[in-house]
């Protein structure tokens, strides 16, 4: 299945673009997704996971919902599943 991959701040200039589409087995969770982009992207090497669960400040939104209030890295996935990865931000 495909889905439709989302970066932002950071995260972006790590991919090294906004948008990508990326193929996944049928039975991926976001977990999955996450481990296959950190060995993918030097950038990303051990920012979106620590210790089995979402990073810390991480946001990872599954077609708009954070997966933290779905089944987190559980959360399963569906063919044309956008998926949104913000890095933690800082500001005042």
């Amino acid at each position: 299945m495909e889905l439709e991959l989302r970066f932002f701040a950071t995260f972006r200039e790590a991919v090294g673009q906004k948008t990508i589409h990326w193929r996944v087995d049928d039975d991926s969770t976001v977990g999955d997704v996450l481990r296959s982009l950190e060995a993918e992207y030097d950038g990303l090497s051990g920012q979106l996971i620590e210790d089995g669960e979402v990073r810390p400040h991480v946001n990872i939104l599954k077609n708009g919902r954070e997966v933290v209030h779905l089944d987190g890295l559980e959360t399963t996935l569906e063919d044309g599943d956008a998926m949104s990865v913000f890095p933690p931000v800082a500001g005042g």
